[in-house]
């Protein structure tokens, strides 16, 4: 690394997060939070994952102020699940409803922003298994605590949990597309974020006053595309990252990851001034003795600051 970068992460890098629930209720000084779960179809897992959250939310001076859940268009029970465990349900088109909803995750949490009411914002991806609830204090540890600090990403270890779980490398296998795209793109283009352990994970918090403020890239491009973004507004010592022990979800086939890692390139390129073609992505399955294309179309429009979509609408108001 370089030595910018090795002094930010000797200083912006929490190993060891101590950070209690009661120990930063002080530090809130009047701020709210929100923990805002993506999901879709997640009935699974999402129930779980609220429920261990919302504990925090109780209390007379509770460390989370509301607990969302905003919905992707789900067609099983994800929606009656997380609305049981505690947490309030938002459908995406119920949401600046005077703009049609784009497919993906970012869509979805450029949304949660005009329905959330927290200072303070923590993404918790809904597919996770054995989740633990001290994700939200160690994530929210660096923005309150840590002055100048506007975006923190969790890393953690991602075990690839398939058929096999007695092989070694399976411990350290997930984040396939971190190790073969994404953290090449940043070697490439913006050396400097070349310390982020985990630049596409899905646990990380942020404050509202930086994410009303960047565009969102609609689909897997949205992590990228925000801690460009960040990095670019606030610089190396406005990133933080905690260490938040072991993440396990749901892994995807390789032709998932492949139209993930194809939304992701598109956000990167479009932050670093080259022009996206907009094709879709063609890939190759076998059928029987042939092999035959498959193409996914790929969504490049990306929203703009939820800051300037808001004001529009109080001018028009």
């Amino acid at each position: 690394m370089r030595p910018v970068t090795e002094q930010w992460f000797a200083h912006r890098t929490f190993q060891y997060p101590a950070w209690t629930p009661q120990s930063l209720v002080r530090a809130k000084a009047g701020r709210r939070v929100s923990v805002v779960l993506p999901a879709l179809d997640e009935e699974e897992t999402v129930g779980a994952i609220v429920a261990a959250i919302v504990p925090l939310t109780l209390g007379d001076t509770p460390l989370v102020d509301e607990v969302v859940v905003v919905d992707s268009g789900s067609t099983d029970r994800t929606i009656e699940v997380a609305a049981a465990a505690g947490a309030r349900v938002v459908r995406r088109t119920d949401v600046v409803p005077e703009l049609p909803p784009l497919p993906g995750k970012g869509e979805v949490l450029w949304r949660s922003l005009a329905a959330t009411t927290g200072d303070l914002i923590v993404f918790i991806d809904s597919d996770l298994v054995d989740f633990d609830p001290a994700f939200v204090p160690s994530l929210l540890g660096p923005l309150l605590t840590v002055p100048g600090v506007g975006l923190v990403k969790g890393f953690y270890r991602r075990p690839l949990r398939l058929e096999t779980p007695d092989e070694e490398s399976l411990e350290h296998g997930g984040g396939r597309v971190t190790e073969l795209l994404a953290r090449p793109l940043l070697a490439a283009l913006c050396p400097e974020l070349s310390g982020v352990v985990q630049p596409l994970g899905g646990e990380y918090a942020a404050t509202r006053a930086l994410l009303e403020s960047v565009p969102f890239a609609p689909g897997y491009g949205v992590e990228i595309g925000l801690l460009l973004d960040t990095h670019a507004r606030l610089g190396l010592s406005g990133i933080s990252q905690v260490n938040l022990g072991v993440r396990k979800h749901r892994n995807r086939n390789l032709l998932q990851l492949g139209a993930m890692a194809r939304q992701i390139l598109a956000a990167a390129l479009h932050r670093c001034g080259s022009a996206d073609s907009g094709a879709s992505l063609t890939q190759f399955l076998q059928v029987g003795g042939e092999w035959l294309p498959t193409s996914t179309d790929i969504e490049v429009t990306e929203r703009p600051p939820m800051r300037e979509v808001l004001g529009a609408r109080d001018r028009l108001r």
